[in-house]
């Protein structure tokens, strides 16, 4: 396990080794969400991996889990619909404290928080050459596959925020086995793919993974007040 102690501008960073368990990770993120409301812990980005599970959002329909016998799925509390975790997908899980500011996001706007993780994960993935987007209308960040020009999918995102205190997060694929999506329907798009830095010919560790998505979070959510989203 590694962990860097926080300063006020810089939550503790936190690598769970193997996989972990997902209501392992929901109890671990409730404790450290209640933590920092009562001021007794500090903010932190959690980067784990999960062994293969579905989890359902808010807004997750029963009949988009097409194939419910394939892995356990979970209720997880979160925005959004049903979502894939599973080796090869770095998820890092962010409880940070929305009532100050965090660089470019101003305090008490989800709206602007959320913007911010896209902007994080779009930032990491230009370390590897590779265009993420936002798309109108869609969660998550896209890419356009080269062989087809067809958007797909590498990054997600689903937060809950509890009395301005934030958690769940992104997950990245980075070598999962995409497979694994089809007992989904995945965050309720049909009709669009899922990629990974693999798929796109990257051969990314989890370890690459990791260091673009520390490089690329002080541009967004560290030092000095950036103008806001």
């Amino acid at each position: 396990m590694t962990s860097i102690m926080p300063t006020p501008t810089l939550p503790e960073w936190r690598i769970a080794d193997g996989l972990t368990e997902y209501p392992a990770a929901l109890a671990a993120m409730q404790a450290r969400v209640a933590g920092i409301r009562a001021g007794t812990a500090g903010e932190q980005v959690w980067l784990v991996e999960h062994p293969p599970l579905y989890t359902a959002g808010t807004s997750a329909k029963p009949g988009e889990l097409t194939d419910p016998a394939r892995f356990p799925s979970f209720a997880a509390g979160r925005g959004g619909q049903w979502t894939y975790h599973g080796p090869g997908q770095r998820t890092a899980y962010v409880m940070l404290d929305l009532t100050r500011r965090h660089g470019r996001v101003p305090p008490q706007d989800i709206r602007c928080y959320v913007n911010g993780l896209e902007e994080w994960l779009i930032r990491a993935l230009t370390q590897f050459n590779v265009k993420g987007e936002r798309r109108a209308g869609r969660v998550g960040i896209w890419v356009a596959n080269p062989a087809t020009g067809l958007d797909e999918k590498i990054g997600a995102i689903g937060v809950r925020v509890t009395r301005w205190v934030s958690w769940h997060g992104v997950a990245l694929n980075v070598a999962p086995n995409l497979s694994h999506f089809g007992g989904i329907v995945p965050c309720g798009l049909a009709q669009y793919g899922v990629t990974s830095l693999a798929a796109l010919g990257i051969p990314a560790t989890m370890h690459d993974a990791d260091v673009a998505l520390r490089a690329a979070w002080d541009p967004v959510f560290g030092g000095q007040a950036h103008a806001a989203c």
